[in-house]
């Protein structure tokens, strides 16, 4: 009798590069119309318009990757210092971290025998790495990576960051707010589908819940800038 075999390919194998993707590209979008917006209702012209949105491209790309490779970066380090802490307790007190490891797969549902045999082939195969997987929850699809999450926040903010740029160049100088705002709203809920199709999740929920709050920014900002730019 043959076998049948078939892989799968499951969403949580892109949580790295989605997460980051994801949050850049809503970031430069959100953010960049926002200022787009707040700096035309205080009713600057087209052209201090264009600088400030370039501007906050560029300062928002940096500061997307500065803070994903220092967040990144820190958890990288915390998980680190876990292993090397099992690492110790696994050459000092092996009987202990394998009563431990029997435990946790008793607590999983498994008998007491069976739990400890698991325990024991597994801990002979790769201690550290039962340990890591099952005590602390670091596996090899979860692990992070600094220097991708920087370099894709950068480049998805960039890329969202230029729909709003792109719009106000080419909308009326009288209109460019308006143009922007319905430009970003139909982006952001272009983004949210994308983003919940690649994870799996509803489109819907998706587009709603990332289009509210960019509406929610953009709103904001155009009541700061219509205050201000009235009173200056």
């Amino acid at each position: 009798m043959s076998r049948l075999s078939h892989s799968e390919n499951h969403m949580v194998h892109r949580i790295g590069w989605l997460r980051a993707a994801v949050l850049g590209a809503n970031d430069g979008i959100v953010s960049t119309s926002s200022l787009v917006v707040g700096v035309a209702a205080a009713g600057t012209g087209p052209g201090g318009v264009l600088l400030a949105g370039l501007a906050g491209l560029v300062a928002g790309a940096m500061s997307m990757a500065a803070g994903e490779y220092v967040s990144v970066s820190s958890q990288a380090d915390a998980e680190q210092a876990d292993l090397a802490r099992e690492r110790r307790e696994l050459e000092e007190m092996p009987e202990e971290e394998l009563e431990e490891l029997t435990m946790i797969y008793v607590a999983r549902g498994l008998d007491r025998d069976l739990a400890e045999q698991v325990a024991r082939q597994l801990t002979d195969r790769d201690a550290l790495g039962a340990h890591a997987r099952d005590e602390l929850g670091i596996t090899d699809t979860v692990a992070t990576n600094p220097i991708q999450a920087a370099l894709v926040s950068a480049l998805t903010f960039a890329m969202g960051a230029v729909v709003p740029l792109i719009v106000a160049v080419l909308a009326p100088p009288a209109q460019i707010g308006l143009f922007v705002v319905v430009a970003t709203l139909v982006a952001l809920a272009v983004l949210g589908s994308l983003g919940a199709s690649a994870g799996g999740a509803g489109k819907r929920r998706g587009a709603l819940r990332v289009t509210f709050w960019g509406a929610l920014a953009m709103a904001a900002t155009a009541a700061v800038g219509a205050v201000f730019g009235v009173s200056a």
